[in-house]
């Protein structure tokens, strides 16, 4: 039988989280039961929001419990079911505990569309932040063909994918991020029109040129905030 491990929350951290943060357990494998699957771990996902999970405060996401398995989004593989809908070798996602084998119920898991693509996409631009980024954008945003769209965090797994949807949508975007290498990356590998890197004392001015006829659109973070006090949009 697999050897399984899970990995708990250890301890609240100060500052960055630290190996001590977390902690390596050895568990039994569990045995299929009926109406179950069990799911092999592929992939997990680490994610920026997770940071807040790691207090004492209630957020728009419960805190996790200290001695209890992180949890996150998740690639599995099927390794065996007794649900008709879910065969061996099947991949699924879900918002599963950090181990290597998990029991799941149906409800807690969703078959991919299609393994014709790299499954770690699942947990990136195909999973939470290319749904965030498309519905941010799309349906929230509803930009229209030849407007300005700012999106602040632009280098990130949400706002690359806000920029290059508005791409294709015939909007300029203007992208914001920390750091020359970031700003390259938007303009020379994801094509927005221009990058602007708000660790500059010139930031605001930079934007400003950057949008000589306002933002019609923008992916609302700090960043953008502090520089609506120098533009008028």
């Amino acid at each position: 039988m697999m050897q399984n491990k899970q990995i708990l929350f250890n301890k609240i951290p100060e500052g960055m989280p630290q190996e001590d943060t977390f902690k390596i357990e050895d568990i039994d494998t569990p045995k299929l039961e009926s109406d179950g699957v069990l799911v092999q771990t592929l992939y997990i996902s680490v994610d920026p929001y997770m940071r807040g999970r790691m207090t004492k405060a209630d957020s728009y996401v419960q805190p996790f419990e200290i001695g209890k398995p992180i949890v996150s989004h998740v690639v599995a593989k099927v390794i065996d079911s007794t649900l008709a809908d879910y065969k061996k070798g099947d991949v699924v996602v879900g918002m599963l505990p950090w181990r290597i084998i998990n029991h799941v119920q149906a409800d807690q898991i969703t078959k991919v569309p299609t393994t014709d693509v790299p499954l770690d996409l699942y947990l990136s631009v195909l999973g939470m932040p290319g749904q965030t980024a498309y519905h941010g954008l799309l349906d929230i945003g509803q930009p229209k063909d030849g407007d300005t769209v700012v999106v602040s965090a632009a280098s990130g797994a949400v706002g690359s994918v806000v920029g290059q949807i508005a791409k294709i949508k015939g909007c300029r975007v203007v992208g914001i991020a920390g750091g020359d290498k970031k700003v390259k990356y938007l303009t020379e590998t994801l094509g927005f029109d221009a990058g602007i890197d708000y660790k500059k004392e010139d930031f605001a001015e930079a934007l400003a040129q950057a949008v000589p006829d306002g933002i019609d659109v923008y992916l609302k973070m700090l960043v953008v905030q502090l520089a609506m006090k120098y533009l008028s949009i």
